[in-house]
């Protein structure tokens, strides 16, 4: 495998709803991307609003976050988190060597060929109750592309990396690039359809578990789980 990885200055044109901002090595695309969405009052940064794209321009790592603007209250919105994990899988699928599994460990843990690469989170700014639509959301992922130069091989058991699995050619840019791209398609997928679409693809690719029946909330995004006439339900934190 090379060791060397390339580095992209820009992302590949993407359609206009998106604005992207990019940071340099090290830093954090959730946290700027918070820090640019809506909000009011004195003392706050400017906003840049739905659609800003923070990504990092790195070797080692993808790392991107995208801010929204919900229509609808908190609870059912979280669901934009399970579209955010369908996208990066779907942009990684795109990339990937044929027949590679990639699948998620509840809730958002990026599994690639088994081993852990990376992660999707979600921010929202703090709200009352689940009914009360936020102001905005961030979804956000990231994902290794290559351990540091001179680590050893095994040196973290469980976890892999993207280069290890074949994707030699990838770069921060591509993938997330693919990664908004497919977002933008399953958030439209979502208005025209409705949850259900978004909650099954995110259901068929996450890590399996014997003699469970699974869905997802469509009030909440949590997964329920039912085993043997009892029923399990862990929240979307």
């Amino acid at each position: 495998m090379p060791t060397t990885l390339a580095i992209s200055d820009g992302l590949p044109p993407l359609p206009s709803v998106f604005t992207p901002v990019m940071l340099r090595e090290g830093g954090d695309a959730l946290a700027r991307a918070v820090e640019l969405a809506p909000a009011e009052g004195e003392g706050f940064a400017p906003s840049r609003g739905a659609g800003t794209l923070v990504w990092v321009r790195s070797y080692g790592r993808a790392e991107a976050a995208v801010v929204l603007e919900p229509d609808r209250a908190l609870g059912p919105a979280r669901l934009a988190f399970h579209a955010a994990c369908n996208a990066l899988a779907d942009a990684l699928a795109a990339l990937s060597p044929p027949e590679l599994p990639v699948r998620f460990r509840w809730p958002g843990t990026l599994l690639v060929n088994g081993g852990a690469v990376g992660t999707v989170r979600f921010r929202h700014p703090p709200v009352g109750h689940d009914d009360e639509i936020p102001e905005w959301l961030v979804v956000a992922f990231e994902a290794r592309i290559a351990w540091p130069e001179g680590l050893e091989p095994g040196a973290h058991p469980g976890e892999t990396s993207l280069q290890e699995e074949g994707f030699e050619d990838l770069t921060p840019a591509s993938l997330t690039h693919g990664w908004a791209r497919h977002l933008m398609a399953g958030l439209d997928e979502w208005q025209a359809r409705g949850p259900r679409r978004v909650a099954e693809r995110y259901l068929a690719r996450l890590e399996d578990f014997a003699g469970e029946k699974r869905g997802i909330a469509p009030d909440s995004g949590a997964l329920v789980i039912e085993r043997e006439g009892a029923r399990q339900i862990l929240e979307l934190s």
